[in-house]
């Protein structure tokens, strides 16, 4: 294993254990579900729209544990149409392998490309962000 896949790997472990943003907000203005029934992954993503503040709730494996944390981290800040760039940049990154600069950290995700069935596990935290993007918080 090279020495940057060994990084990325221990990353992800890291980030998988020792989440940074795990744990709903204490405020929050929507929130999306992530559920992936074939493999158990299941994740709650709360999202303050002032300040584009995310926390997560995940039960699953490591790869989408560590891709929830990680997402958290990257979109903070950020605009809608930002978090909407971030978004497909990254999908296109854990579809291709390509690592993408702008990604930072989220490249870590990238070899989950060579195994189809874990690239919905990278993107599981991605589509609950976009439904917690598209709540209007009236739900």
């Amino acid at each position: 294993m090279s020495d940057s896949a060994e990084l990325y790997q221990a990353l992800i472990m890291a980030r998988s254990r020792q989440p940074r943003f795990a744990g709903p907000l204490a405020t929050f203005d929507s929130q999306g579900t992530g559920d992936n029934p074939m493999c158990g992954d299941r994740v709650q993503v709360y999202l303050r729209r002032a300040d584009t503040g995310v926390g997560h709730v995940s039960r699953g494996c490591a790869i989408m544990s560590a891709s929830a944390d990680l997402m958290a981290e990257a979109v903070a800040g950020k605009s809608a149409a930002e978090i909407a760039v971030l978004s497909t940049a990254f999908e296109a990154m854990v579809t291709s392998g390509a690592q993408d600069p702008a990604l930072g950290d989220l490249n870590a995700l990238a070899g989950v490309s060579g195994y189809r069935s874990r690239i919905r596990c990278a993107t599981l935290p991605w589509s609950a962000l976009a439904d917690a993007l598209a709540d209007d918080g009236e739900g």
